[in-house]
């Protein structure tokens, strides 16, 4: 599943192929990626607007257009290619955005969860989704005070409450197990357990964790992969995630994997005590 390392290489490979273009058409072959407006008002609304910027936020890729954002999420298998106007529709590519040059944006998403919306600029940040998103982990609100305020009602293992875009953007399953282990924190202790050396440490963590994974282009991991092929290389410096039955890099160890929330979750037992 595309994480916020992912969506940023994505943002950045298309930031050197669409930049300027200019949208002339649009094709849906699956309306329920659109999630907002309905598509035909979509279509009517995104035909001749120019794709200024493209930004992130959290896990969604912002496409900034003259008078809106095309806000669209990956979620499991989403991806985009450039491709010649004219070449044939695969089956798995559900919209197409025909652009000046005589080249086509396609969204291709084998498991069609991906979704986009449409939303005028002066808009986008006050309503859904952007407005339930927490903070950026590199942002300079995000501190201990935010994270124990935050967590301090929650009785669930930090390894679900850490994933909760609502507090803290970007960290998916993969990156979640990283920044535990590197944290020496057990995925299941409650996140209202946490003190303060905890909670220092899942901020300074989490940044180190996602800038190396940014910098590799991200993990790739089964069916993944970003824009024009771009392939992570992070999953070469995996600690724990995926080690399941492997010797922990610190101590020795074997690695365990075990079901937090329903999502695998690998540890050390001895480092994460």
């Amino acid at each position: 599943m595309p994480e916020l390392p992912e969506v940023e290489t994505v943002k950045e490979t298309l930031k050197k192929q669409i930049l300027n273009r200019r949208i002339v058409d649009v094709n849906i072959y699956y309306d329920n990626i659109i999630e907002y407006p309905t598509s035909g008002e979509f279509k009517k609304q995104i035909i001749n607007q120019v794709i200024v910027d493209i930004k992130r936020r959290g896990k969604w890729l912002m496409f900034e257009l003259n008078d809106y954002y095309l806000l669209s999420h990956l979620r499991m298998e989403g991806r985009y290619f450039l491709k010649n106007k004219g070449d044939s529709i695969l089956k798995h590519e559900h919209v197409t955005f025909v652009l000046d040059n005589e080249q086509e944006l396609r969204y291709l998403d084998t498991r069609k969860f991906g979704r986009m919306h449409l939303i005028k600029k002066e808009e986008v940040l006050n309503r859904k989704p952007l407005n339930e998103l927490g903070l950026e982990p590199w942002d300079e609100d995000l501190n201990v005070s935010y994270l124990k305020e935050k967590y301090k009602s929650k009785k669930l293992p930090i390894k679900t409450v850490i994933l909760d875009q609502s507090i803290i953007v970007g960290i998916g399953n993969i990156y979640a197990d990283e920044v535990l282990f590197l944290s020496k924190i057990n995925p299941l202790k409650k996140a209202c357990e946490l003190n303060y050396n905890d909670l220092e440490n899942i901020i300074k963590n989490t940044k180190i964790t996602l800038e190396k994974a940014i910098n590799a282009g991200g993990t790739t991991i089964r069916s993944y992969e970003s824009s024009e092929g771009v392939h992570g290389r992070f999953q070469q410096e995996l600690l724990v995630h995926s080690k399941e039955n492997s010797n922990c890099v610190v101590c020795g160890t074997n690695i365990l994997k075990i079901k937090v929330g329903g999502r695998g979750t690998y540890f050390c037992p001895d480092c994460q005590k």
